[in-house]
């Protein structure tokens, strides 16, 4: 896994004159070495996505779903690969990052499917009124233009797909910036990909700097962002760019509601299972990972020490062991940042219950109760393997608790009240409600996004290519209808 790594250029691979490391978090040992391209590079792929938008918008659609098809067999075939890397360069648990390598499968299967189906066009009829007789309208959607796809680091292959699949099956051309800490898995999206037939141009993948980004971001010929990642630089993408459409996934503090009919010893059990073990996956880096547990005064000291044990049940250490369920953060800076907000926390009043410690880039399965209100780790989003657990009384408090954040992505409900159920999703203002489990559930294929500055617009497949297309009428006219 050391050799450098070169990029994908409209489809083909090239290398530029700097290159930067890709280390390991867990043990600092180089994963690769990835070439960088020059600015002259990026502007060959803009300029040949912007050429190549018209050819690729009329690609017939078993073109592109094959494409994608290719990709999602080749990527089943390569699982145990590319979860190595996806380890490699994360600190991902292995275990996790061969799950995620299955999503990123499922994300091109789903994508090729809807490259079958999407834009049809829906015929409306027009003679409804005196002026309409003899007209017909046929809707149907064409890209808005290039897709300036940004990923992130905690999940650096299935949202990579995200950002990609969708693209392809819509016929916009793309251009992915996978993130600078993990770039490795994105680039081999680009091998699988050149295996295809698709256009030249039609897509690149270009590990560009952070700092190189705002010339990117401005580029007229890009009309579409798709970005998922911190709230600041997404706000501040939005605000650079008002007049272009901006697709913005930007995280959360997970809420998990465990309400009071939730209550048998099994119930219990599994509330804090589930909620131990989705605080901590991928080091709890997920925008979906349970960081606030908010349980009913009738079960919660039934409930609190179970949660307790079930985080110190959770396997640490190297992340290439299949045991392990938790690995590093993926870089000490990000280790000792949530130190720092534990420590805050503790230090205003809240209960260290178990957890707190640091070593490296590893941060230890944490939980605390009694949590200030205004301390950062109740506030922001946490990015590290922490949860409290707040005691309420009743649902309309629980469900206000959950509502008292400025994001708003998902929320898990445990009851088995049917009203309770629909009474959540009328109050609780998130993207996504999750009933009987954790909010950290998510269907690829599903609508995925958040209210509040949770961000804009979906991701999911179907969601993401009506994000970058657009509706275009045609009206028929002196028709006998």
């Amino acid at each position: 896994m050391t050799s450098t790594h070169a990029f994908w250029l409209a489809g083909r691979q090239v290398t530029g004159e700097t290159t930067f490391d890709v280390t390991s978090s867990w043990d600092g040992r180089l994963v690769g070495t990835v070439s960088v391209p020059t600015d002259a590079q990026v502007e060959e792929a803009v300029a040949a996505a912007y050429a190549a938008r018209d050819e690729f918008a009329a690609t017939p659609a078993h073109v592109r779903a094959a494409a994608l098809d290719h990709v999602a067999k080749r990527l089943i075939e390569r699982t145990e690969e590319i979860g190595q890397l996806i380890s490699a360069e994360n600190g991902k648990p292995i275990k996790w990052a061969r799950g995620e390598v299955g999503r990123a499968a499922s994300v091109f299967r789903w994508a090729a499917e809807e490259a079958r189906r999407f834009n049809g066009g829906e015929a409306q009829r027009l003679d409804t009124d005196g002026g309409g007789e003899g007209r017909l309208a046929l809707v149907r959607r064409f890209p808005k233009g290039v897709v300036l796809g940004i990923a992130p680091f905690n999940f650096p292959l299935n949202l990579c797909a995200h950002k990609i699949a969708p693209a392809i099956a819509a016929g916009a051309p793309i251009i992915l910036k996978p993130a600078p800490a993990t770039p490795l898995s994105g680039l081999v999206i680009g091998e699988l990909l050149a295996e295809t037939e698709l256009p030249a141009g039609s897509w690149s993948i270009l590990p560009v700097a952070n700092d190189k980004m705002p010339a990117l971001v401005q580029d007229e010929r890009l009309p579409v962002i798709s970005f998922t990642g911190s709230e600041k630089v997404g706000y501040a993408i939005m605000d650079s760019v008002p007049r272009k459409h901006c697709t913005l996934e930007l995280g959360g503090n997970g809420a998990a509601v465990v309400l009071g009919d939730f209550s048998s010893d099994a119930d219990l059990d599994w509330a804090a299972n589930r909620i131990a073990t989705f605080s901590n996956y991928q080091g709890g880096q997920s925008c979906i990972s349970v960081q606030r547990v908010i349980v009913d005064a009738p079960v919660y000291d039934r409930l609190l020490p179970r949660i307790v044990a079930a985080v110190e049940a959770q396997v640490t250490g190297d992340p290439n062991d299949p045991k392990t369920d938790v690995g590093p953060l993926v870089s000490e800076d990000a280790a000792q940042r949530v130190e720092s907000w534990v420590k805050e926390a503790v230090e205003a009043g809240a209960a260290l219950l178990t957890g707190g410690d640091r070593d490296g880039a590893s941060y230890a399965p944490t939980v605390l109760t009694d949590l200030p209100s205004d301390v950062t780790l109740a506030r922001e989003e946490v990015f590290g393997p922490v949860l409290s657990v707040q005691k309420v009384h009743g649902e309309a408090e629980a469900f206000a608790a959950v509502n008292d954040s400025k994001y708003g992505l998902q929320a898990g409900v445990f009851t088995h009240d049917l009203q309770a159920a629909f009474r959540a999703h009328r109050a609780l203002e998130v993207g996504g409600v999750v009933i009987g489990d954790v909010p950290s559930y998510r269907a690829d294929q599903m609508p995925y996004g958040g209210a509040k500055q949770s961000g804009v617009g979906r991701e999911g497949v179907r969601s993401a290519m009506e994000d970058y297309t657009y509706e275009r009428v045609l009206v028929l006219t002196g028709l006998a209808l």
